[in-house]
């Protein structure tokens, strides 16, 4: 797994690659807590081109944040989801809580 991140404004994009499961997820959950916690960060945009596998901890993960940035009167984005991540997303309900854009530069438009 590789995590890349940066931030964009007011904006943190985050790049997973790799899986977010049981094994990463405390590493990534510390890495974007750590940057919420230490810059001017309001929204996360999610990128998931290359996240190819996903389990019940990486919902979990990504429920956190959305908590944690609601409280900032913030936003969660995703964008580029494949085909079998979509498929959590869908059984989840997540696609129903975090907004859906086509692309980062729609996502940073429009968060």
């Amino acid at each position: 797994m590789t995590l890349e991140l940066c931030i964009d404004k007011q904006t943190l994009l985050v790049k997973i690659i790799g899986e977010l499961d049981h094994h990463t997820a405390e590493e990534i959950r510390n890495a974007i807590d750590f940057e919420l916690d230490n810059n001017s960060v309001r929204n996360i945009l999610f990128d998931f081109s290359d996240l190819t596998f996903m389990d019940s901890s990486g919902i979990g993960v990504l429920m956190g944040r959305y908590k944690k940035v609601s409280k900032r009167n913030g936003q969660v984005g995703i964008y580029h989801i494949n085909p079998q991540v979509r498929r959590i997303f869908e059984i989840s309900g997540l696609l129903g809580i975090l907004k859906e854009y086509k692309n980062k530069k729609q996502a940073l438009e429009n968060i």
